[in-house]
């Protein structure tokens, strides 16, 4: 990846300003190869590392054509080994696909020969929903927290807000988007998918997940029949234990029951977290943390200016359609003015994918800090994670330093324990 020499001026840090982290799903650009887009990522990290953003990381997919991010420890790994500071993670390992006690094993190897700078973020994702007689009410919608953790903005063209949008002191919160989670043809997929996967486990209740993988680290861990078990691994190991989550469901109520940090999907699933934020900050318990800590995502595209941001940010509305609609998931990302307008989506189609184009933070870096100080004034945020999607690892890149430097992102305060140190979960071990 070639990284923009264009200069950046740094800026100074703002005293009120959250950290600022990173997802990244080593998108696959048109044209490309997955090797290709999996060397961009290490790019990223290291250059990511320089900057002073404080954590990267990434997501589980598996075969979608857009995406080369299928293993979050390997990748984690990798990149520990080319950094120096930055903390390395999953945003998540998906429980469905991998067992807790795997994911910690992985984690907490990692972990032995990085302590401190690991994390291990779980989530429930990648179940198939359920048929539509099956459908129960108040059930958590499937996050698809890893398929795309990320569109242009709408053209002044866009049709009217769809009803039960809303407007929060300033952060938009979109209506639901309009496509079926019990859609026949998406359910036919996630089977398929899962089959291929051999995502075969059932996992147990999402506490019990999560307590094994607390109970293996401070070594108490005995199963249903009173055993007792150890993981070298995971005993003791220095990771920090995230749960990932879309919706005000069971996911966000556990993470707080247990005391656990939670990252909230503002960039998958917008129109639900602030239930997600109040279920989890209603159910917490002081346990690993003694007070809440949140994590919310953004999907943030920034340019030099406004316009050239539009431009880059083009395609990203059919990758989305793909990935709600499509019949293989994301599909390779297109270049800029080669994907259909707006005005020539069907108004399905517009509104499967409008709650993403609308909450997508695309710009110049005073255009984009400002969204991005609204979510975290909003939300109450902790840390802010972005992930940045565009057909040009250079201009990825490009976004990544513009913001960093109008943010006011340093390496040498970021590494520094005086830097938010109250707001960073300090895990008991």
């Amino acid at each position: 990846m070639t990284v923009s020499d264009q200069p950046t001026t740094p800026q100074t840090p703002h005293p009120t300003r959250v950290p600022l982290s990173i997802l990244d799903l080593a998108v696959v650009s048109e044209g490309s190869t997955g090797a290709q887009a999996l060397r961009d990522t290490l790019d990223t990290a290291v250059r990511a590392d320089e900057l002073g953003y404080r954590r990267i990381w990434f997501a589980e997919h598996h075969l979608s054509p857009g995406v080369a991010s299928a293993s979050p420890a390997v990748l984690a790994a990798l990149v520990a080994e080319r950094t120096t500071r930055i903390r390395v993670g999953s945003g998540a390992v998906l429980l469905s696909t991998t067992s807790p006690l795997l994911a910690a094993e992985q984690f907490g190897t990692i972990a032995a020969l990085h302590p401190g700078r690991v994390d291990l973020g779980l989530g429930r994702a990648f179940t198939p929903p359920p048929a539509k007689s099956e459908a129960s009410t108040g059930a958590e919608a499937p996050s698809s927290g890893t398929q795309a953790k990320t569109a242009g903005e709408p053209t002044p063209s866009a049709p009217a807000q769809p009803a039960g949008t809303r407007v929060v002191d300033g952060l938009l919160i979109p209506a639901a988007p309009g496509v079926a989670f019990t859609d026949t043809a998406l359910r036919q997929r996630l089977l398929a998918q899962k089959e291929v996967v051999g995502a075969s486990r059932t996992p147990a209740e999402f506490r019990d997940e999560l307590e094994l993988v607390l109970g293996l680290r401070a070594g108490t861990f005995t199963n249903s029949a009173g055993t007792a078990y150890t993981s070298p691994p995971v005993e003791g190991a220095a990771f920090d234990l995230f749960v990932l989550a879309s919706s005000g469901g069971v996911s966000a109520r556990v993470a707080g029951e247990l005391g656990l940090p939670l990252a909230a999907n503002y960039h998958v699933g917008p129109s639900a977290t602030l239930d997600t934020i109040a279920a989890y900050r209603a159910a917490f318990r002081p346990g690993v943390l003694d007070r809440p800590y949140v994590v919310v995502s953004a999907d943030v595209l920034v340019a030099d200016t406004d316009a050239e941001a539009r431009r880059i940010a083009d395609p990203f509305t059919a990758w989305v359609l793909s990935i709600r609609r499509g019949a293989d998931g994301a599909i390779a990302y297109p270049a800029p003015g080669t994907t259909p307008a707006w005005d020539d989506l069907s108004d399905a189609d517009r509104a499967a994918v409008q709650d993403r184009v609308d909450t997508r933070f695309v710009g110049s870096p005073d255009t984009v800090v400002e969204r991005l100080e609204t979510l975290a004034r909003v939300t109450v945020a902790d840390e802010i994670v972005v992930t940045t999607v565009a057909h040009d690892p250079a201009d990825r890149a490009r976004s990544f330093e513009l913001l960093a430097a109008r943010w006011g992102l340093s390496a040498a305060d970021a590494a520094g324990p005086e830097v938010a140190a109250d707001r960073e979960p300090a895990l008991a071990r």
